[in-house]
């Protein structure tokens, strides 16, 4: 056993002591929200809520899904956390609208609610760089589409 963990831990410091340059699979580049944009939009999407006298819950996941920021106005109420989440994590990784499985359960598709780690619910936005998913943010504790406009704000001071 001792002797498969020192050929192991060899070949690793072997394999780190290559020079980078060597390596023949070309890694991809890719564009991801950071935690500056987050604040950005999160700020916007805030300003549109207090405009609307609306308490949300709000949160920006980056293009994988994961959380980056999030914000729980004074007001809103506890499930919207775990809802405004779900809405961005939802937005990210099926890359688009979750206004649209809202409306496809509202017209009977329950296949939607087999969707893994999917909140079926309006609110969250995909956020769109170059033609390419960077991430998502979502809104809840309104109406869904009061969750989404505040959600638009949030993509519209990014774009700025």
């Amino acid at each position: 056993m001792i002797a498969r963990v020192g050929a192991v831990l060899f070949i690793a410091v072997l394999a780190g002591a290559l020079p980078a340059g060597s390596q023949s699979v070309p890694l991809v580049e890719k564009k991801t929200i950071g935690l500056a944009a987050a604040k950005k939009m999160v700020a916007a999407a805030e300003a549109e809520a207090l405009k609307n006298k609306w308490a949300i819950s709000i949160s920006v996941v980056d293009d994988g899904g994961n959380l980056v920021y999030f914000e729980r106005m004074d007001g809103a109420n506890l499930p919207t956390v775990a809802i405004s989440q779900g809405k961005a994590r939802t937005a990210a990784e099926y890359r688009t609208a979750t206004k649209g499985f809202e409306e496809g359960l509202s017209k009977g598709q329950t296949q939607l609610l087999s969707l893994p780690n999917a909140t079926e619910l309006q609110g969250g936005l995909p956020v769109m760089v170059d033609g390419q998913v960077v991430g998502a943010i979502a809104g809840s504790g309104a109406k869904g589409e009061q969750d989404e406009q505040c959600a638009q704000a949030g993509i519209d001071a990014l774009m700025k």
